[in-house]
């Protein structure tokens, strides 16, 4: 029987894990920084966190995209957890369902989190940046509270949602001098648009926040951007609103899922 090792003294140093939540732009691989490449060559495990129906493609996407950018001789390993599926948005509850959704999430990830050794480090991809609309930092700081997880965090910053799409119509997401607001869908059909600024993009839009806004508005619209059925729409709200609607209904119908966002602009 081989020799047990001792504990370490309380003075030695423990390998402390790491965690890398790299943004990976949205869909398009080209869209990867070369620091989200470094990151991805430099970790031990690749966490993949799925919402099971209509998710098949977009894990896809990512287990193709590590394998385009990891270097074939760096070791590493794919771990999956699949989770009951999107919260409700526009329910009656709508934060009872963020408090359910976040808990699942909270659980899913200190479980992932424990896998790594001591010394690994684990790899979270994340769609767009984990700066923008993102929950995984505050789920991570959630499992070092109530799991009591000890380990560092790397954030590598992504292509947005809102600059890829503002790239993909060639226009800037405001004009000079001008503010700009970043809402979801839920926000903008509730409140209408808000006070003072001339430039919204929207995100998370389930509420058809576009049927109720002025005609003359200026959109620029996209849904699986960077992604092979990438769709986009521009021009005055009034004449492509239902070309939009027919857009996002074959979206669903075809993919079971939606990912859209889209720039209005008040005319001049």
């Amino acid at each position: 029987m081989p020799p047990i090792p001792p504990s370490p003294s309380p003075t030695e140093a423990v390998p402390t894990r790491r965690i890398a939540v790299v943004g990976i732009g949205a869909g398009d691989p080209d869209h990867l920084t070369l620091g989200a490449v470094r990151a991805l060559n430099g970790a031990h495990v690749v966490f993949l966190v799925d919402k099971g129906q209509g998710a098949a493609d977009l894990r896809r996407a990512r287990v193709e995209l590590c394998a385009r950018v990891i270097d074939p001789d760096h070791p590493w390993r794919l771990v999956e957890a699949e989770l009951r599926g999107a919260r409700d948005r526009d329910g009656g509850d709508h934060l009872g369902a963020i408090a359910a959704w976040r808990a699942e999430r909270v659980e899913a990830y200190a479980q992932l989190v424990r896998q790594l050794a001591p010394g690994e480090t684990g790899a979270f991809l994340v769609w767009g940046d984990p700066g923008l609309y993102d929950g995984t930092l505050a789920i991570l700081d959630a499992v070092r509270t109530q799991d009591g997880a000890q380990f560092t965090t790397e954030v590598v910053p992504g292509i947005s949602a809102p600059a890829a799409l503002a790239a993909r119509h060639g226009v800037a997401l405001n004009r000079p001098g001008e503010a700009i607001q970043i809402t979801t869908g839920r926000r903008l059909a509730r409140d209408g648009w808000p006070a003072g600024v001339d430039n919204v993009v929207v995100l998370l839009d389930t509420s058809d926040a576009l049927l109720g806004l002025d005609e003359d508005l200026r959109v620029w619209w996209g849904a699986y951007l960077g992604l092979p059925g990438e769709r986009l729409v521009a021009g005055r709200l009034g004449d492509e609103r239902e070309r939009i609607r027919c857009e996002r209904a074959r979206g669903r119908d075809r993919y079971g899922w939606l990912f859209d966002t889209y720039l209005l602009r008040r005319r001049r």
